[in-house]
């Protein structure tokens, strides 16, 4: 028995790599959310209310359903999660990262029609990024968890965003498409 590294044969990667600690960290998160929402559904199962369920986690009872409820689509009958456009949360991400870069161009380029009517140009994009420094301060280059969701036809994603004055809620929603169909900065309690 040899003390220290070893290398882990299928990915040729340390296990004692902080990589190796992250990938168990990410499987306990997953592992965590999973007995979360099983927990949620014994709750709903035995008649506990969204605003109950929303007090033990801290959030609203909106929040708490957004993110645990499994609403069906009066239309189809459908589950309405099962409609949420694949990588919607990381689309959302990169469209913060670019406005707190300072990418302009790149911040439109998945408008729709509508959002780019409303935000026509790089200035117009730019002169909107700074009237949100003008209410909230500057950006603290820090974002929480997305959280995506479906609202009718539209994937809604949601993420907490660190201004000076404090957390407030970027929000994006992609139309059936993909395309940037709103995009908003709302304090929390708007959200």
């Amino acid at each position: 028995m040899t003390l220290g590294r070893r290398k882990d044969k299928l990915d040729d990667v340390d296990v004692n790599s902080p990589l190796q600690a992250l990938r168990q960290a990410l499987e306990a998160v997953r592992e965590a959310e999973g007995r979360l929402r099983g927990a949620v559904d014994a709750a709903r199962e035995a008649g506990h209310t969204w605003s109950e369920i929303g007090d033990v986690l801290g959030t609203t009872r909106q929040a708490a359903f957004q993110r645990f409820g499994r609403p069906i689509d009066p239309r189809t009958g459908a589950p309405m999660n099962a409609m949420l456009l694949p990588g919607a949360a990381e689309a959302a991400v990169a469209l913060f990262v670019n406005l707190a870069e300072g990418n302009w161009e790149e911040v439109r380029r998945g408008f729709d029609a509508k959002v780019a009517e409303a935000l026509p140009d790089a200035a117009s994009v730019a002169a909107t990024w700074a009237a949100l420094a003008g209410r909230y301060g500057r950006y603290e280059q820090r974002m929480g968890e997305p959280l995506s969701y479906q609202l009718g036809d539209y994937t809604v994603v949601d993420i907490p965003l660190r201004f000076e004055v404090g957390e407030q809620v970027g929000r994006v929603s992609f139309s059936p498409d993909g395309k940037v169909a709103g995009l908003f900065v709302l304090p929390p309690e708007a959200s």
